[in-house]
């Protein structure tokens, strides 16, 4: 669990960068090496894979996810999307695809964060958090002692078909803009953004790092031009 005061030294940490912070942008659901290298060769210092998921685009298959993972060179970080709830599930789901980051898109049903760490040393962890009240808030913020980071995104965990991410939607980046300021770790924004909105976005939140799907793709494919104009608005 995260100390206290380094927690109140990093946040202090991040406000002085503020005004002047390049968000780091994760392009998620890469579909396959071709697809990576564009979003490489564009600028984006991770790439999401996404796993098995009960509804939502991009879902590759774990040996898919294995063969990109393996082919993308450091420093660009790969993460793992992965919807299983548990931590030894989790572990196992990672010990078949390698990637250097897990996403976990749901609440962990069984086992702890540490349990977590402890199966893969080394491996950074990131929550989402489904942002939807104040509730959600308070959540990120008692996680935030446990994980490397944080996602931020506008999914429905409570639906009967569980909505954990590319829905294209955005939420209230109010409550966002709040995780951000008590977070322990770095906050990433997810949900909705494109080159219309991303400036605002990031104005509005100033989270460390961007996510996104469907906001540079056409009919389902990365999308060169969105993906160069993506970039161009977030760091113009």
């Amino acid at each position: 669990m995260s100390n206290p005061l380094i927690c109140g030294q990093f946040i202090r940490h991040l406000a002085t960068r503020k005004k002047t912070m390049t968000p780091r942008i994760k392009i998620c659901c890469i579909a396959s090496i071709e697809e990576a290298k564009m979003a490489v060769g564009c600028g984006a210092s991770a790439l999401g894979l996404v796993a098995r998921m009960p509804s939502g685009p991009g879902p590759i298959a774990d040996e898919l996810i294995a063969e990109i993972a393996k082919a993308v060179p450091p420093p660009i970080a790969t993460f793992l999307l992965t919807s299983e709830t548990t931590a030894d599930e989790i572990a196992r789901h990672h010990q078949r695809v390698h990637t250097s980051t897990i996403q976990i898109v749901d609440s962990l049903s069984a086992g702890t964060y540490t349990d977590l760490r402890a199966q893969l040393p080394g491996i950074k962890i990131v929550q989402v958090i489904h942002v939807s009240d104040e509730k959600s808030v308070d959540e990120a913020v008692r996680l935030s002692e446990q994980v490397d980071a944080l996602l931020l995104d506008s999914g429905n965990p409570h639906l009967q078909v569980k909505e954990l991410g590319g829905t294209g939607r955005t939420h209230d980046w109010r409550l966002s803009r709040k995780i951000v300021e008590l977070s322990c770790v770095p906050v990433f924004l997810a949900g909705g953004l494109k080159p219309a909105n991303v400036r605002e976005a990031i104005e509005t939140v100033q989270p460390y790092g961007l996510d996104l799907c469907s906001g540079v793709r056409t009919n389902g494919h990365l999308d060169k031009n969105k993906l160069e104009a993506f970039f161009r608005a977030a760091w113009g």
